[in-house]
């Protein structure tokens, strides 16, 4: 089966994309690579809704932003749809990464090998902890962090994971843009600005946090609501 083949996109075309289709496409790559798993070789918009909980329509409006990628009366063929999401994720190249900051969630994030799998290689870590400089996490030392700056030049490090405290992170981001670093993946609990050469994904776990609350909140009201609307309804 010949598949129909994505249109280019420019770069021009590509900055006009939603922010909320690009943080749908890593959804979309998990589910399918599930797909593979399971031997699934080919699967509709109307079943890959269901599987995901998102409308068939969604869908295909999502993947015309890049060209399209389905046959009309086939559907998608699972595995090249699932390689050319990858590579608009960027995830054919490989990325050297860093941790800074290697407390407890430093030390998860450093213990995780899935990222290996995404292409993400972890090259070093780094502290100003004493107790934690010298230990090994996976065959890799905790350096000083007096020592990062020559590791991400000689290394030619591409990203960096930022675990460390609101007062110390705006000037190592600084300083890392400085150095060459192409992107920081943010988990302490500002939103950093730094050199326009710089990708910068905030994760506030926090923010995560109060918004599994406030659907928490929003399905104990419903309930209460309709509870109490049985009851009025019962007394007419």
């Amino acid at each position: 089966m010949k598949c129909r083949e994505r249109r280019g996109e420019g770069l021009e075309e590509n900055r006009r994309i939603s922010i909320a289709v690009i943080k749908r496409l890593p959804r979309y790559y998990r589910y399918l690579g599930e797909l593979l798993e399971n031997d699934i070789v080919r699967i509709s918009s109307r079943e890959l809704s269901e599987r995901m909980g998102v409308t068939a329509s969604q869908i295909r409006q999502d993947l015309n932003n890049f060209g399209g990628f389905g046959q009309q009366g086939y559907g998608y063929n699972v595995e090249y749809l699932y390689q050319e999401i990858g590579k608009i994720l960027g995830l054919n190249n490989t990325y050297k990464y860093i941790i800074v900051g290697v407390g407890n969630l430093g030390q998860a994030l450093a213990n995780y090998t899935k990222f290996e799998q995404r292409g993400f290689i972890l090259k070093g870590l780094f502290d100003v902890n004493p107790r934690l400089i010298g230990m090994t996490i996976r065959g890799i030392e905790v350096k000083d962090i007096d020592e990062m700056e020559q590791f991400v030049k000689e290394n030619k490090i591409d990203i960096a994971f930022l675990t460390m405290p609101k007062s110390k992170v705006r000037k190592v981001a600084e300083d890392l843009a400085s150095w060459g670093i192409k992107g920081l993946w943010n988990f302490s609990p500002v939103d950093l600005d730094v050199s326009s050469d710089v990708v910068v994904e905030d994760v506030h776990l926090s923010d995560s946090l109060m918004t599994l609350s406030y659907k928490i909140n929003r399905k104990m009201l419903q309930k209460e609501s309709e509870a109490k609307r049985g009851k009025k309804n019962g007394c007419e």
